[in-house]
């Protein structure tokens, strides 16, 4: 008899706790993505300039001040959509901006940028993936933060908008202040 009792109970105890898994996942940002590599040097690479085949890039061409390192391409929408804020941040607010054009195709890669504008200081071509891997890319558009140094101070999976690189300008006013 007890045990029947039991399993009456049990499908409620089961929605309860589905239940509270799922209001937990909804009350997260999934634009705020967890990275290991917050407060570590972006990773080490030597990859071909988007613009110039023969011109190679590594982590060292980052370094100098901080800046935003975001992740694109041509067949991602939501990078489409990014791109305004990516260009009035580059002509106004004087923050460097360098691409990593990701797993995409050189030549429609290139087109893109003569069609919407550049608004990047160079574009590092990942035709691969090896350097998303290295940073744990999950798709594009991503944007990371990085200082002076080259370390990653924060994250971003998704399109920046007004709202968002409000917050991200705050952060850069803050390190370039420490350098």
């Amino acid at each position: 008899m007890n045990v029947r009792r039991i399993l009456l109970f049990l499908p409620v105890v089961l929605a309860v706790l589905l239940g509270l898994f799922l209001w937990k996942g909804l009350s997260m940002d999934p634009r705020e993505l967890p990275s290991a590599l917050i407060g570590k040097p972006f990773p080490e690479f030597q990859l071909a300039s988007l613009q110039n085949d023969g011109r190679q890039l590594t982590r060292d061409d980052l370094i100098g001040r901080p800046a935003l390192v975001n992740v694109w391409a041509t067949w991602c929408p939501a990078c489409k959509v990014e791109h305004p804020q990516l260009m009035s941040i580059a002509r106004r607010d004087g923050v460097p901006i360098y691409g990593i054009n990701y797993k995409d195709d050189r030549a429609a890669a290139q087109t893109w940028l003569r069609q919407y504008q550049n608004p990047y200081q160079f574009n590092i071509y990942d035709d691969e993936g090896k350097l998303g891997f290295d940073l744990g890319v999950y798709g594009a558009p991503e944007t990371y933060i990085i200082d002076a140094k080259g370390v990653i101070r924060y994250r971003l999976a998704g399109p920046i908008d007004i709202k968002t690189w409000e917050e991200m300008r705050a952060m850069i006013r803050e390190l370039e202040a420490e350098s």
